[in-house]
């Protein structure tokens, strides 16, 4: 019998989780392509794993990525509900909560350039004033991404309020 010590345990339970989060991302690649040929329409599937999460991408050029939008909705509500189906549908396969990520046309991606700019400038208001400063109401996508940004600028950041009301506000790095 062949012992594991703790340095290489990490990497087997890496190696599985990314096998795990790969399947969860074909399951959903599957569900996709049956939604894509319900409402007929074209698009390619990505799957990646990023985050310690599965990442599902539905892409298509041209006419094909306009249509594509419908499924994004506006300010991406269809998109969130087709991505909560897609978990569900993953759960129901494997038995265990998914945090997959999908983004549909680009819309997300987009999305996070938008959301770090605008928590950019909140960073740059709070070094100025050492005064918090609240964002607008954001979807848990959203404030993700502007924690995410905040952190690594050095400041603070934590979420108040409730659904759909929660909002982001950056704080001053604490001394």
């Amino acid at each position: 019998m062949t012992e594991t010590t703790p340095e290489e345990t990490p990497a087997v339970e890496e190696g599985g989780l990314t096998r795990r989060l790969e399947e969860e991302g074909e399951i959903a690649a599957d569900y996709l392509e049956e939604l894509l040929d319900i409402a007929d329409l074209d698009g390619d599937i990505d799957i990646d794993v990023d985050h310690a999460r599965a990442s599902v991408a539905i892409v298509a050029e041209g006419s094909s990525g306009r249509d594509l939008k419908r499924l994004v909705g506006a300010d991406g509500e269809v998109l969130d509900a087709i991505q909560e189906l897609t978990r569900l549908a993953v759960q129901s396969r494997t038995g265990e909560r998914s945090r997959l990520m999908l983004d549909i046309a680009g819309y997300r991606a987009g999305r996070r350039a938008v959301l770090a700019d605008v928590a950019r400038e909140a960073i740059e208001r709070v070094k100025a004033s050492g005064e918090p400063v609240a964002l607008d109401a954001m979807n848990p996508f959203e404030r993700k991404v502007v924690h995410d940004v905040v952190a690594t600028a050095g400041l603070v950041s934590d979420s108040e309020g409730e659904e759909p009301a929660r909002h982001v506000v950056v704080h001053p790095a604490a001394q």
